[in-house]
């Protein structure tokens, strides 16, 4: 690892590591924040991990577990106030990539890692990321927005999207909320499912072909397109156990023709600049012949290690390590906050 000991970190900076959340990925969320805290060197940073949860948000100093001051994102230990210099998010789900944290951070005037609020807002909502890349010429799936006060009818929902189709949760990741239907009878299950995880529904037509996720980020003031993943799931879609319990097979990099290839990386770039997005992503996409179909964005991917951006970095010859160090040197130094 190359890390990079510049004059910004002339003394050990305090950065929290955030990670939890008040979702169904607080578990997944966790373990990515620990690999975080694993690559950060201590010469450069004094990282301490901050877990969001439902109840409370708290500070790990020294073995002692300290409520957050949500205000001004400090804490108080033996008298003395204590600040951060710096955040890296890795919540995955509310409220890391929704915005409401980026909010709070703002609020603090503490940096951050990732995207500015308002474009988290964007991003972890399914909809509204589909509808601002559609005038843009991303080809995707047709679908159908509903909410827990829609009324709907599973005969018209299919007759509009077709079967099979996918039911998702708008706001979720990690596949939680998602069901394939493949008959009538199924769609009402379905949306239940997914209401349970949000109170907004996409129902989207259904794609085979090729599945691949890429990773996008800004590394060294450059933005870059990594090594992509093929995915073969042994069920019907990449849901949690294929991601999460060796219920799939990843290829990296994917198995693409060069047109592929370039078209991919193309539509990848261009959603990142569009969504504008910082720091570090990861799409999904599906292959109908040589066009990759956008499926979603996840602006804070998973650094686990069952997590494919990882692994699409080394590929690409950036160690972990050096990427997240990365990205808290690039926080610091362009520390823009919204109102």
């Amino acid at each position: 690892m190359k890390f990079k000991n510049n004059d910004i970190c002339g003394m050990r900076k305090q950065i929290a590591i955030v990670m939890g959340g008040t979702t169904s990925e607080h578990n997944i969320s966790i373990k990515s924040g620990q690999v975080v805290l694993d690559n950060i060197p201590e010469s450069i940073f004094d990282a301490k991990p901050v877990v969001i949860s439902a109840e409370e948000w708290t500070v790990n100093h020294m073995g002692n577990l300290i409520a957050l001051n949500q205000s001004d994102f400090s804490y108080q230990y033996e008298g003395k106030k204590y600040i951060f210099d710096a955040v890296f998010i890795a919540v995955h789900g509310a409220p890391g990539e929704n915005g409401v944290l980026q909010k709070v951070l703002d609020k603090a005037k503490v940096p951050y890692t990732g995207c500015s609020a308002a474009v988290s807002e964007i991003t972890y909502n399914k909809h509204k990321t589909l509808e601002k890349l559609r005038p843009h010429g991303i080809a995707m799936a047709k679908n159908i927005i509903i909410d827990s006060n829609s009324n709907w009818n599973s005969k018209t929902l299919a007759t509009s999207i077709g079967l099979p189709c996918f039911v998702k949760a708008n706001k979720a990741g990690s596949s939680f909320g998602v069901v394939k239907v493949n008959k009538l009878e199924e769609i009402s299950a379905a949306i239940s499912t997914a209401l349970a995880e949000d109170d907004e529904v996409l129902i989207e037509s259904y794609l085979s072909g090729i599945e691949v996720s890429i990773g996008v980020i800004e590394y060294e003031g450059e933005v870059r397109v990594l090594a992509p993943t093929e995915i073969i799931t042994h069920g019907d879609f990449f849901d949690y156990a294929a991601k999460y319990e060796g219920n799939s097979k990843e290829i990296t990099p994917a198995r693409l023709t060069s047109f592929q290839l370039q078209n991919l990386n193309t539509a990848a770039r261009k959603v990142f600049n569009l969504l504008g997005v910082k720091g570090i992503s990861r799409s999904d996409f599906i292959f109908m012949g040589d066009t990759p179909y956008f499926l979603e964005l996840n602006s804070i991917p998973g650094l686990t290690a069952q997590s494919l951006l990882p692994m699409q970095a080394k590929q690409s010859g950036i160690a972990l390590g050096d990427l997240i160090v990365d990205m808290i040197n690039s926080c610091l130094k362009n520390n823009t906050f919204e109102e």
